[in-house]
């Protein structure tokens, strides 16, 4: 009786693996004072990127959604985030250009203390949680060589981190150890609650931009390539896949799906990513406007240590070296001028436009390493800046970088898939309307299952054994202990 009891546990739990992924739930949140000039949108690109560049750091996710993705809106994508135990919700900035996670401590000095984007601030007490601990200087994580930020030990032995970025902002505060809780969904829908032990930073000092209340959040979620990543924490133990996914909707709704898993659709195409780069670097290799290559030395697209093209949903808008951006211009504007009227607005190049500009703009091709092709309709390279004189104001959504990297933002990612393949060292991508249900792979696997907005594909045992709380395979025993105990 013993051992059917036991053919009969992993029998169920065989029968659970079908499927299982980490949900996130992700909204996107604006401030409350509306627009702001697209020269702001310009100037907090650059003070993210001047911190990039110093090195700084399953199943389908339904969005709850806040705002709009007018571009003229200060947006950021931000995530809920449960921590400790009991856990404890936190909003965090959702961010690929950097690697930690990082919340608001109790004891934070000169830390917000509202938010314009409508939400309320959490702050962590490790007394508060039963199962944080500190993370001692001797642990591995706090060495050298798990990260790139600035590491130091404290008086009373504690891994202490310092950012500073080069805006003149910054965080700086120690390292904790607590739970992650989070909802695996496992087959046709069915939630399981789930946890599991991660390295988070726990900020005790804020300055310059993260003080400002008009776009606070309780931190940062930073999904990069570096080991203290949470996804490079939970995908070494197995307990997701070391790859994630997005789809952000690029219309009035904003919003969009975030996975731990890859999201299977049948037209992503895969391009390397540059090895032994921090951030998430392409070989971009030319450019085509309506067909037509652009003639641009191959060499301005070169990744070195200040050059290069990276992928980054934290930008909102798109840049290009100047080598690149000035002929890319010139081409958008021969082949629309008989049709539109061109002008200059604060420095932009900008085009009165009297019909969709569907109609009238060519598409364009940024060609990548592997022969993969991101195709841009006319909105993923323009913004609408309003009317003017009866007509549309359209300007050029791209930026000019004086030497230096490409990187493409929000304006270029919406409205497509993105797939993080870390485990294979590649980015894959399709255009795709984000307000649908997708299909998601946390395996090798080609099986996936469909449920709507909530979609999860088959997952491995090891994986699952992992997933599923002890507490409910406890219970589970114990019910069968009673069946056979009936028997008797």
């Amino acid at each position: 009786m013993r051992a059917l009891r036991l053919l009969l546990v992993l029998g169920f739990l065989t029968v659970l693996s079908v499927a299982s992924c980490v949900v996130i739930p992700l909204e996107r949140a604006f401030p409350l004072n509306g627009r702001v000039e697209l020269s702001q949108l310009v100037a907090r690109d650059q003070l993210r990127h001047s911190r990039m560049l110093q090195g700084l750091v399953g199943g389908v996710v339904d969005f709850s959604v806040q705002g709009t993705s007018d571009p003229y809106l200060v947006g950021l994508y931000f995530t809920k985030v449960k921590l400790g135990s009991p856990p404890r919700e936190f909003n965090v900035q959702i961010d690929t250009g950097s690697d930690i996670l990082w919340v608001t401590c109790s004891s934070c000095t000169d830390c917000p203390q509202s938010s314009g984007l409508g939400i309320q601030l959490s702050l962590f007490d490790t007394t508060s949680s039963s199962s944080a601990r500190m993370v001692p200087c001797s642990d591995p994580m706090c060495s050298s060589e798990y990260q790139t930020t600035a590491t130091q030990c404290s008086q009373s032995n504690q891994c202490s981190y310092s950012f500073q970025y080069g805006d003149g902002s910054g965080t700086s505060g120690y390292y904790v150890a607590d739970m992650l809780s989070f909802d695996a969904v496992m087959g046709q829908s069915s939630i399981a609650n789930s946890s599991a032990l991660i390295v988070f930073g726990c900020s005790t000092y804020q300055s310059g931009d993260l003080t400002k209340t008009d776009k606070a959040v309780d931190g940062i979620f930073g999904f990069g390539r570096g080991d203290l990543s949470v996804i490079s924490q939970l995908s070494s133990r197995g307990i997701t896949p070391r790859v994630f996914s997005h789809c952000l909707k690029g219309d009035g709704s904003g919003g969009g799906i975030m996975v731990l898993g890859a999201i299977m659709e049948p037209s992503i195409v895969y391009s390397p990513l540059v090895p032994s780069q921090p951030h998430y670097n392409l070989m971009l290799q030319s450019i085509a406007v309506n067909g037509q290559l652009l003639q641009i030395d191959p060499s301005v697209f070169a990744t070195s240590s200040n050059r290069g093209t990276i992928v980054d949903s934290g930008t909102t808008l798109a840049y290009l070296v100047q080598e690149a951006y000035d002929p890319f211009v010139i081409a958008i504007t021969a082949t629309v001028s008989p049709s539109v009227t061109p002008t200059i607005s604060k420095g932009n190049q900008c085009y009165l436009v009297a019909a969709s500009v569907s109609q009238i703009f060519p598409p364009v091709s940024l060609n990548f390493a592997s022969g993969a092709s991101m195709m841009l309709k006319p909105e993923d390279y323009l913004i609408r800046s309003g009317f003017y004189d009866g007509a549309t104001m359209w300007c050029i959504g791209f930026q000019k970088v004086q030497g230096g990297i490409s990187i493409l933002g929000d304006l270029v990612l919406k409205d497509k898939i993105f797939v993080y393949d870390l485990a294979h060292q590649r980015i894959g991508w399709a255009n795709y309307d984000c307000s649908l249900s997708v299909n998601v792979s946390i395996t090798s696997s080609k099986d996936f299952i469909n449920e709507g907005q909530l979609s999860v594909s088959s997952s491995t045992k090891e994986m699952l054994f992992k997933l599923i709380p002890l507490s409910f395979i406890t219970f589970l025993i114990q019910l069968l202990e009673l069946v056979e105990f009936q028997f008797l």
